[in-house]
């Protein structure tokens, strides 16, 4: 049925969306609201603003299947959500469309396979709804990974990630998700295919429409493909544990930064989020390093020194235990189901010199359950707080006032419907608003994709 839509007209616009994409995918892939697990009811609903109704869940399971389902809703006018495996569902904007409008939700879970692993020039391409956990087991039996630590990494899909540009940690080294992208292939809205990369590294083919659509939360188009630049996995790894007094932790950090030391990851924690990990009291700084066993030590050892000449304890974790801080920090953040219930995430950045502080501002201004981590080379960061801390919308106005005066932003991922109604969820003050919407107009013209979900609510 349609929310909030007296029933035989909810009845009557899942029974329309029945009939034509029916011939199109089968009636095995067509599920309409009241056929739907509540598991998803549950996933979707905490991305619908109020009076805003779901027609019907759709499964295609090719990219022809895709672009005709694509052409259908063009054709009916149907407002479009492009979903994954639905770990992101709920990030962003709400998603409103009118009551004689009800949104169609575009699953690429089908869209799950391998194309080609071309092993020896380091590339991979595979449908968009592949798991990236399905994806590095494929790639582990080559010794290679995708350098990535996105949220929900055992849920999310390769288009998810890509559309949301949820990198993590690795960033330091490997850069993000489109410093990884050779290549993507996309439905429009029209329902017509377009492609542009390709399947080598040394590409220069065509407009970058890669870099436009890693980040676009499907407002631009249907992401179907992707090729991506693997890496050969490291011989060793050492992750080196310091915490101390925020000054001390930050002077480390920035001379870490400066120095020839090259980590893949470089994190810091609030006292919360140390807290978690049974850690001493303080802030802390995560370090990863990974290649060659020898340089790995060397370079652990250099900055467990420099710790202990800040007067920071500190600790190398090596072996099967060195992977478990990590795998820590993306349980403790991603818990299974927090993305409909229990947690508000906000992502927020400012200049990297400008991490510690900032941290500091925000742990005095947000509500004392909230955990923050940074990502010490590109200041990019994450706060999660339970929703009954007390993160009310003037809470965000001010924490995003602290990181607009270091030139950053605070945007909420996720978080409760009425939130999310009484502020905006982006916060943008820049000056590229008028280009995106001009974009958003070039490629959605009817605005029917993923409407209102992204900034200025295109």
């Amino acid at each position: 049925m349609v929310l909030n839509a007296t029933p035989p007209t909810a009845q009557a616009m899942a029974t329309a969306m029945v009939d034509r994409l029916t011939p199109i995918v089968g009636p095995e892939q067509v599920v309409t609201w009241e056929q739907a697990t509540e598991a998803d009811r549950q996933r979707t609903g905490v991305a619908l603003a109020p009076r805003t109704g779901v027609g019907g869940w759709v499964y295609p399971r090719s990219q022809a299947e895709l672009a005709a389902v694509m052409a259908c809703a063009q054709e009916q006018q149907w407002p479009v959500l492009i979903s994954g495996n639905s770990s992101k569902l709920g990030w962003g904007g709400l998603l409103k469309s009118s009551s004689s409008s009800p949104l169609l939700i575009v699953c690429t879970r089908h869209l799950n396979q391998l194309v080609d692993h071309a092993a020896g020039d380091l590339t991979v391409t595979v449908e968009a709804g592949m798991r990236l956990a399905d994806l590095e087991a494929v790639l582990a039996r080559t010794n290679q990974f995708l350098p990535i630590d996105p949220a929900y990494p055992e849920q999310a899909t390769i288009g998810g990630i890509v559309a949301t540009a949820d990198t993590g940690a690795l960033r330091q080294r490997y850069g993000g998700i489109r410093d990884l992208l050779l290549g993507i292939t996309f439905v429009r809205a029209d329902g017509q295919i377009a492609k542009a990369g390709g399947r080598v590294v040394k590409n220069v083919a065509g407009y970058d429409l890669m870099k436009l659509m890693t980040g676009s939360w499907g407002t631009l188009a249907a992401i179907t493909q992707v090729t991506l630049r693997v890496y050969p996995r490291p011989e060793a790894s050492r992750t080196v544990v310091l915490t101390g007094a925020a000054p001390a932790i930050a002077q480390a950090a920035r001379t870490l930064l400066n120095s020839a030391l090259v980590p893949i990851a470089a994190t810091l924690l609030s006292p919360t989020l140390v807290t978690t990990m049974n850690g001493p009291a303080g802030y802390g700084l995560l370090v990863r390093f990974g290649g060659l066993d020898a340089s790995v030590q060397e370079q652990a050892d250099r900055v467990l020194a420099l710790g202990q000449h800040f007067q920071l304890q500190g600790e190398i974790v090596n072996d099967q235990a060195e992977a478990s801080p990590w795998t820590h920090l993306q349980h403790h953040l991603w818990q299974p189901g927090s993305g409909t219930t229990g947690s508000i995430v906000c992502k927020f950045g400012v200049p990297a010199a400008a991490a510690i502080a900032t941290c500091e501002a925000l742990t005095r201004c947000l509500p004392s359950t909230a955990e923050l981590i940074i990502q010490a080379g590109s200041g990019l960061g994450l706060v999660r707080c339970p929703e009954a801390s007390g993160l009310t919308s003037a809470v965000v106005l001010r924490a995003r006032a602290i990181c607009q005066q270091q030139r950053g932003f605070f945007s909420i991922l996720q978080a409760p419907i009425c939130l999310k109604q009484n502020v905006d969820v982006w916060g943008y003050a820049g000056n590229a608003l008028g280009l995106m919407q001009r974009l958003k107009h070039q490629f959605d013209p009817d605005n029917r994709l993923s409407p209102h979900r992204f900034v200025g609510n295109i």
